[in-house]
């Protein structure tokens, strides 16, 4: 889903966004409810980027990406975490692209997302390449998502990639350890 943002640039630099896990909903512009295999997710496009919330029978877990005032945790390139009964994985990368470079990949990753039924990204204004864009997937028995944080003004794309899974040998249903029921059922 491809939605044109009705805001102005919050997070107006890659070296803005901060992360963080656990933190309540945030005002969302747009929104994407999923259900992947017994795992519910939201996609949220904030103001100031992304919020994914994912729901499924082993508890809770929210991670932001964003401009947070008053947050001291910078974007981390990579994170491995326990939270409750799942590993969280988390991996950021800036890349630099040149303008024609820049234009080219946003067209690319704007058509992915927008065609996925998995997939939401929000264009704001006065850019078509300034947008933030969320694609969620189901993998065996995990979860897992992509992000993208478009910064034409400086040629920065910020990447992120969280996967999402049950430890092993706790909440496991069956040898697969899965969240919910297993992918495809």
């Amino acid at each position: 889903m491809l939605t044109t943002l009705n805001t102005s640039y919050t997070d107006t630099r890659a070296a803005d966004l901060a992360w963080a896990l656990g933190r309540e909903p945030l005002p969302a512009l747009a929104t994407l409810d999923l259900e992947l295999s017994g795992a519910k997710l939201q996609l949220r496009l904030l103001g100031a980027s992304h919020q994914v919330l994912l729901e499924a029978e082993q508890g809770c877990c929210s991670e932001t990406v964003a401009c947070l005032p008053g947050s001291s945790t910078p974007l981390p390139l990579g994170v491995a975490k326990r939270v409750g009964e799942w590993e969280y994985e988390f991996a950021a990368r800036v890349e630099v692209l040149t303008p024609g470079q820049f234009a080219g990949r946003a067209q690319e990753l704007l058509a992915l997302v927008a065609d996925h039924p998995n997939g939401l990204a929000g264009v704001f204004p006065g850019s078509p390449h300034a947008f933030t864009a969320l694609l969620a997937q189901r993998h065996e028995d995990h979860v897992q998502w992509r992000t993208w944080h478009a910064y034409p003004q400086d040629g920065q794309l910020v990447a992120t990639r969280t996967r999402v899974g049950v430890r092993a040998g706790v909440g496991r249903e069956g040898p697969s350890g899965s969240l919910g029921s297993p992918a495809g059922t």
